[in-house]
């Protein structure tokens, strides 16, 4: 006999509720955002802004009123406008390239291990712009001025090893330049590209849309962004004419990286999970979860209408997965990989170790906890599963890292008493994850 899904709402897509309230602060007049994602992040985001000169006010749980800029991000009367992105890597890396479109200086600090997370590449790239970047500590580090009279618009080029957002934050000041801007991608590799994705529907359902160009035998020829799959350095470049954002009405889709607990729940646990609120054509690459789990084992299936998707338990085996394009589902993957048989191999993901936590470290560590086997190398981590004993008590240590949290939560689901040093620091992406996740893991019997 079939079980009953258990059912869970997807939460609002954090990805996407960063960049829909830039677009919506840059653009002049007033949007009406709903779907929005309430967490620390996005409160600093909408913080900064407002010190750049936007306004927002919220109309209800998820729903904000924005008025955005008129004359784009400009610093404080006296001084340099104080942009404290708290722990924020989003806002941090986002808003350093978006100030850069403005008129004056911005500092740029936070909190955590917020200055020890790298901010040289976008200071590189904008140089050529005339943008300068003062770093107060160490070189390439928060915190840093920024001082700006805008864009002249020309020609950058931005490296993508640490992080696909050095891109994403230029584009999305790259419509406020004086002049046409082309923006090429170089360096060796280019991590996490269906963020840049996401940062291109943003500015299109915005009104500010960029072309995307691919190199060919021919040279290089316009395409679809959402025809790409990854960047390679040299190959890909983006085009956008100087023009500004248009105010709108939208809504935020849910989030395919915070859903990813709830859907290896199903795949792990005793009973089916069902998670609507997610689109089955979305950009966001953290929707490989559901590729991940069914090459694991489990079973997936879309209501008919595509609405909602039930993930079902079924016997897992260990699989080899490149997860540079998806790095936030790694420690949902990882903790699911203690319950299936035999060896998982996640590679291309050293840029894990410059996130809130090392969090690859991290995750060999902890997981070991479990009496699990972890091996850690250059750029990703083995996992060899090992049996998981009810009743075991495990404290994990979650370096005030909300993904260290969330997904070793799933090992609850094996029996396990978990416990957590700071349980809280979910509210960094997700304050309702525990309320959430409580109906699974007392509905799994566990």
């Amino acid at each position: 006999m079939s079980l009953t899904p258990i059912l869970v709402e997807a939460p609002a897509s954090k990805s996407l509720s960063h960049r829909a309230l830039i677009c919506a602060a840059l653009a002049k007049g007033e949007s009406r955002l709903t779907g929005v994602l309430e967490s620390q992040d996005t409160e600093r985001t909408m913080a900064c802004l407002t010190a750049c000169g936007a306004r927002f006010r919220r109309a209800g749980a998820g729903e904000y009123a924005v008025v955005g800029m008129a004359h784009g991000p400009e610093d404080g009367v006296g001084g340099a406008a104080d942009l404290n992105v708290g722990e924020s890597g989003t806002t941090c890396r986002l808003l350093a390239g978006v100030v850069a479109a403005g008129q004056g200086r911005f500092r740029i600090h936070g909190e955590g291990r917020m200055h020890q997370r790298p901010l040289g590449e976008p200071a590189r790239a904008l140089a050529s712009q005339g943008v300068r970047f003062a770093f107060e500590e160490n070189e390439g580090y928060p915190p840093v001025t920024i001082s700006t009279t805008g864009l002249p618009g020309g020609e950058v080029d931005v490296r993508l090893e640490e992080s696909s957002q050095y891109l994403s934050g230029i584009l999305l000041a790259a419509p406020l330049a004086r002049g046409p801007l082309t923006i090429a991608i170089s360096g060796t590799k280019a991590v996490s590209w269906p963020y840049v994705s996401l940062t291109l529907q943003a500015m299109a359902d915005f009104g500010a849309p960029a072309v995307v160009e691919a190199l060919g035998e021919s040279g290089f020829a316009p395409v679809e962004h959402t025809s790409v799959t990854h960047a390679e350095p040299g190959k890909l470049r983006f085009l956008v004419a100087p023009g500004s954002y248009a105010p709108r009405t939208l809504r935020v889709e849910g989030d395919w990286s915070n859903a990813s607990y709830f859907l290896a729940a199903g795949a792990v646990g005793k009973r089916p999970v069902r998670v609507s609120g997610l689109r089955a054509d979305s950009l966001q690459g953290d929707r490989a979860i559901l590729d991940i789990l069914a090459a694991m084992g489990a079973q997936v299936d879309w209501d008919a209408e595509g609405s909602a998707v039930t993930v079902s338990p079924r016997a897992l085996t260990g699989v080899s997965v490149d997860m540079g394009a998806c790095p936030d589902l790694v420690p949902t993957v990882a903790v699911a990989a203690c319950f299936a048989k035999g060896p998982t191999t996640i590679t291309n993901v050293a840029h894990l170790r410059i996130k809130e936590s090392d969090r690859l470290e991290a995750l060999a560590v902890e997981i070991a906890k479990t009496g699990c086997g972890t091996e850690m190398f250059a750029d990703g981590l083995t996992i060899t599963p090992a049996p998981l004993k009810a009743g075991q008590a495990v404290c994990f240590d979650t370096r005030a890292d909300h993904r260290l949290v969330m997904g070793p939560a799933l090992f609850a689901l094996a029996g396990l008493d978990v416990g957590f040093d700071n349980p809280g620091c979910v509210a960094k992406s997700f304050p309702g994850f525990w309320g959430a996740f409580d109906p699974i893991r007392n509905g799994q019997g566990a």
